[in-house]
C-alpha cells in the first residue's frame, strides 16, 4: 500500500490490531451507539453522523494502552466510560476546529457542520459536552480530569490564535504543542491508569502527535486526516515554522504574508522538514524514557510512540 492510498481508518486499524484492542472498540463503539440512541431525537442525525464514521479513536486506544501498562486485569466498564467521555470532548474540539477552518471535509464526508448549518453544530457540540459529565455521574476522578481538560483546551486555542504571525521558536510551538493536544493525551493517560503516573508520558505523546501532524500536513500526508493549508493561511506556529522562520525574510512574510508570498513560504516549511523530524526523533526518545521508567510494562506505551512517530513519514 502505498503513502497516497493510506486512510486515517487504514492506520487506526492497524493501531487497533497490533495491540489487540479489538474487543475494547467493539464495546467503546457500543457504549457510543446506545448513548446517542438515548440522547434527544433533534440532535440524534447530527451524533449519528458525527460520531459513528470512520474515527481513528487514538486517544481511546492510549486509555487502553495507559491501564493495560500498569494493571494486569483486563479493562472495566469504568475504562471503557472513560474512553467514551475522552472521545465525546475530542469531537467537540473537532466540531469547533472544522467550523474555524472553514473544513469542508472530514473522515472522507461533509464536515458536521457543512452538513447540517453551523448553528445546530456548535448546539450540539455543546449538549454532547454536558453528556461526557453525564456518563461520568458516578466518576468524580473522571469529572475532575475532564472539566480540568475542556478548560484548558479553551485557553489554549486562545493562545494559539493570539500568537497568530509571530515569528517564535521551536520551543514556543513545544509549550502551545503541549497544551492544544498534550493536555488531551495527559488526560488519556490519566484515565487510564486512573493516576498520575504516567501524565508526563501523555504529554510527550501528545506533543509528538502534534508535531508528526504538523510536519505530515506540510507533506501532504493522509494519514492524520490531511490538509495543512489551514494552517500557513491562519498563520499558526507550527513545528516547520517555528524553524523555517529563524530567516529574516521568512519571519516577515510569516508576519505580514503578500500576495504572491504563499509558495515561497511553504517551499521554506518543506525545507524545514529534516530538522523538524529530527526533533521529533527526539520527542519520542523523551517518551521512552518516561515510558521505562514509569510502567511496570512499558511494551503497549511504546507501540503508541512507534505508531505515533510513523505518522509524519507517510
Amino acid at each position: 500500500m502505498t503513502a497516497e492510498t493510506i486512510s486515517a481508518a487504514d492506520t487506526a486499524n492497524r493501531l487497533i490490531q497490533g495491540l489487540g484492542y479489538e474487543e475494547e472498540i467493539v464495546l467503546l463503539k457500543a457504549f457510543l451507539s446506545d448513548w446517542i440512541a438515548q440522547c434527544d431525537a433533534e440532535v440524534q442525525e447530527l451524533l449519528h453522523w458525527q460520531f459513528l464514521g470512520d474515527s481513528k479513536y487514538f486517544r481511546p486506544v492510549t486509555i487502553f494502552a495507559c491501564y493495560e501498562a500498569v494493571h494486569d486485569e483486563p479493562v472495566t466498564e469504568e475504562i471503557i466510560r472513560s474512553s467514551a467521555a475522552l472521545e465525546i470532548v475530542h469531537n467537540v474540539s473537532l466540531i469547533i476546529d472544522d467550523i474555524l477552518d472553514r473544513s469542508r471535509f472530514r473522515r472522507s464526508k461533509l464536515t458536521l457542520h457543512c452538513r447540517f448549518g453551523s448553528l445546530p453544530a456548535l448546539m450540539t457540540s455543546g449538549y454532547i459536552t454536558s453528556a461526557a459529565f453525564e456518563i461520568l455521574s458516578d466518576d468524580a476522578f473522571g469529572i475532575e480530569l475532564i472539566a480540568d481538560l475542556i478548560k484548558r483546551l479553551g485557553v489554549a486555542e486562545c493562545v494559539q490564535w493570539r500568537l497568530r504571525r509571530q515569528p517564535l521558536g521551536v520551543e514556543d510551538w513545544r509549550g502551545i504543542a503541549g497544551e492544544d493536544t498534550g493536555s488531551m493525551f495527559e488526560t488519556c493517560a490519566c484515565l487510564g491508569t486512573r493516576s498520575e503516573v504516567l501524565r508526563h508520558y501523555g504529554r510527550l505523546l501528545g506533543t509528538l502527535y502534534h508535531g508528526c501532524d504538523d510536519v505530515g500536513d506540510v507533506r501532504g500526508a493522509v494519514a492524520l486526516g490531511g490538509g495543512g493549508e489551514e494552517d500557513v493561511r491562519d498563520g499558526i506556529l507550527t513545528l516547520p515554522a517555528a524553524i523555517a522562520i529563524r530567516e529574516p525574510e521568512v519571519a516577515a512574510e510569516f508576519r505580514e504574508p503578500t500576495a504572491n508570498g504563499f509558495d515561497f513560504l511553504m517551499n521554506k516549511l518543506k525545507q524545514a522538514l529534516p530538522e523538524a523530524e529530527q526533533y521529533l526523533d527526539r520527542i519520542a526518545q523523551e517518551a521512552e524514557n518516561e515510558a521505562k521508567r514509569n510502567a511496570g510494562n512499558p511494551e503497549p506505551l511504546l507501540h503508541l510512540i512507534e505508531h505515533t512517530r510513523r505518522l509524519s513519514r507517510l
